[in-house]
């Protein structure tokens, strides 16, 4: 099948199921993006489990790509949507100029059939991913700033402790850094970038934006930016509340209401977070503190910087640096207002998966 073809060309040129399903789907219809997670199902069946790539696999289950269907695909897919064969062939014909159109990535996952299970580094302990996430989750669902602000001070002191003792007890093993693609809404994409980019600094990561297409590429260590992609996303999630508020209250036709209200509050609420998280990173640690007060903790970090700009830079030869205009002052001023009240509180507590 030609589509099949068209997306295992894709794998080799560094695109992974999630970037593919969101390009067209963000470009072409729906009857495309459903019939391209199909056939992205149906390239990647022929591998065993064992010889898939862990994200890669949760990829394929976040997009719902599963061989359902015996015998050919289109013609399943057409009875499935009570689509006639010839809106089957339209649909597959437009799908598979425009995969022919998509540029190369760079590769940052093996292809599926390359891979051991053994040979993969472990990201974030599942025990305090969960915890995490649930705290996020009600971070951003509770009404009282006071009670979000307690929660989230604990989720981020859970990542931020669990790197570092990860940090620790890796520091005999050589020094790896990974990549990952963080997908954003392209509305105020730029703005929405600014604090991706301020997070991803924190923990001690790096960060492009793809403006034309809609994601940051990351790259650092694989428990770092699984710390980066939860707090970003729900940063993001606050933000955008607390600049719909604003919006909210005031009348119509108001400023707060105005793209470049919006723009403005978002850019300085990345600037306000940056700020915080900087400081935070600056506060001087406990003299109990066995994480911090161990001599190998400086060399391990060291290292892992290192291995994240030899990879950066062999990844991206050329970048330039992106500008975002700030347009209303007091958009500016109610995006730090609310950067002071968004929950990234950390502390130093020891920490464990149970």
């Amino acid at each position: 099948m030609e589509l099949v073809k068209a997306v295992d060309a894709l794998w080799q040129r560094g695109w992974l199921p999630y970037d593919v399903r969101e390009m067209v789907s963000r470009s072409l219809d729906e009857s495309a993006a459903s019939l391209v997670v199909d056939v992205i199902a149906l390239s990647c069946s022929p591998h065993p489990a064992a010889t898939v790539h862990p994200r890669w696999q949760r990829q394929l289950d976040e997009i719902g790509a599963s061989v359902w269907w015996e015998g050919p695909l289109l013609e399943a897919w057409a009875t499935r949507h009570i689509e006639t064969m010839s809106y089957a062939n339209r649909t597959a014909a437009e799908l598979l100029k425009f995969l022919g159109r998509l540029p190369s990535l760079p590769q940052i996952l093996p292809l599926p059939g390359d891979v051991l299970m053994s040979a993969v580094r472990a990201g974030l302990d599942p025990k305090v991913l969960n915890r995490v996430r649930g705290l996020l989750a009600k971070a951003e669902s509770t009404a009282f700033p006071e009670e979000a602000e307690a929660l989230s001070a604990k989720a981020q002191e859970l990542m931020n402790r669990h790197a570092l003792e990860r940090a620790m007890l890796d520091a005999d093993l050589p020094a790896e850094a990974t990549s990952r693609r963080m997908w954003l809404d392209k509305s105020y994409f730029k703005e929405k970038a600014q604090l991706v980019h301020v997070v991803s600094e924190a923990f001690r990561s790096r960060a492009v934006a793809y403006d034309g297409f809609g994601f940051i590429a990351l790259v650092g260590d694989e428990v770092d930016l699984e710390s980066v992609e939860l707090l970003s996303t729900s940063l993001l999630v606050q933000a955008t509340r607390a600049m719909v508020a604003v919006g909210g209250r005031a009348g119509k036709g108001s400023e707060a209401r105005s793209r470049p209200f919006r723009k403005s509050f978002l850019v300085s609420y990345a600037s306000r977070i940056g700020e915080r998280l900087e400081a935070m990173a600056a506060a001087p640690a406990a003299p109990d503190d066995p994480i911090a007060s161990d001599e190998r903790l400086l060399p391990v970090l060291a290292d892992r910087k290192q291995a994240v700009d030899t990879l950066y830079e062999q990844m991206f030869t050329r970048t330039r640096t992106s500008r975002v205009t700030v347009r209303s002052a007091a958009g500016w001023g109610a995006g730090r207002a609310a950067a002071d009240r968004a929950d990234i509180g950390t502390g130093r507590n020891a920490v464990t998966s149970g």
